[in-house]
């Protein structure tokens, strides 16, 4: 059987429940995974740095954390150990095509969200993430991106389901990883950027096998790393497409499912090992 030595975690629908809390039994058992077996637990997310760190913070953890699904890691000081952006003249492209279809477009890059205006949207994201985005024109924004030869590390648009579904269908970029990571979000990241090379990147920093490693996530986006990890582990409240990918299902992120399967496979596990 596995001997864990690295825990990595998808943030939204798997570490928080619907109400984008993280549990207190779930706080208990990451707190004897990481502080009393000394086993790193790490946030991987499309989320930006600020939307992570208050997290760590919460559950007491000092590590690495992957954000933007992949596009940038930082260690536990904030220095950055690998990152990937969009080419500005891919973005400029989506910001035509979502500005026809009048469809809500947000930019990230190192730690800060651009926005143009602060409609429905962005004010909903804000709710969720706590966090207040700069609104900038983009026009001025790409273009003194082109002339820094950088981008966004990732693009999210919002809009209704039907919307989502034909800007997916119309986007036709070779160089982009595009996927929605719920029914009114689509999120493009740069095409090199996963959560699978992302942690491969820290595997080596802690010189841990990917055998040893266990992942949780509810998306699509998560699939690779639970196809990845040692053993990959969906939440009940995931796809079955996700499910079908995973080693196991847990319980969902609203009945503590990633406590669950921590103390599954390396609270009692390592109590009888």
């Amino acid at each position: 059987m596995n001997n864990f030595k690295m825990v990595c975690l998808d943030i939204d629908g798997t570490l928080l429940n619907s109400n984008h809390r993280i549990t207190e039994k779930v706080k208990a058992v990451i707190n004897i995974v990481a502080n009393e077996k000394n086993i790193p637990v790490i946030l991987v997310s499309a989320r930006m740095p600020k939307g992570i760190k208050f997290l760590q913070k919460e559950l007491e953890i000092e590590e690495p954390i992957i954000c933007y699904s992949g596009a940038l890691i930082l260690d536990k000081d904030g220095k950055v150990l690998s990152q990937e952006f969009i080419n500005a003249l891919e973005l400029e492209k989506i910001y035509k095509l979502v500005s026809d279809h009048n469809i809500h477009i947000s930019l990230y890059k190192d730690d800060e969200w651009y926005i143009e205006e602060m409609d429905y949207w962005a004010k909903q994201e804000s709710e969720i993430t706590n966090i207040t985005p700069k609104i900038i024109d983009f026009k001025d924004l790409i273009k003194l991106w082109k002339k820094e030869g950088t981008g966004p590390n990732k693009i999210l648009c919002m809009a209704s389901p039907d919307e989502i579904n034909i800007l997916k269908e119309n986007i036709k970029a070779v160089e982009l990883n595009i996927y929605p990571s719920k029914p009114t979000y689509l999120e493009i990241m740069p095409i090199k950027a996963s959560k699978t090379s992302a942690i491969n990147c820290l595997q080596k920093e802690f010189g841990i096998n990917k055998a040893e490693i266990i992942a949780m996530g509810d998306n699509y986006n998560d699939v690779d790393m639970l196809e990845y990890a040692g053993v990959g582990v969906a939440m009940g409240n995931a796809p079955e497409y996700v499910k079908k990918h995973a080693n196991d299902v847990t319980l969902t992120n609203d009945e503590d499912g990633v406590g669950e399967a921590l103390e599954k496979y390396i609270i009692n596990l390592n109590a009888v090992l």
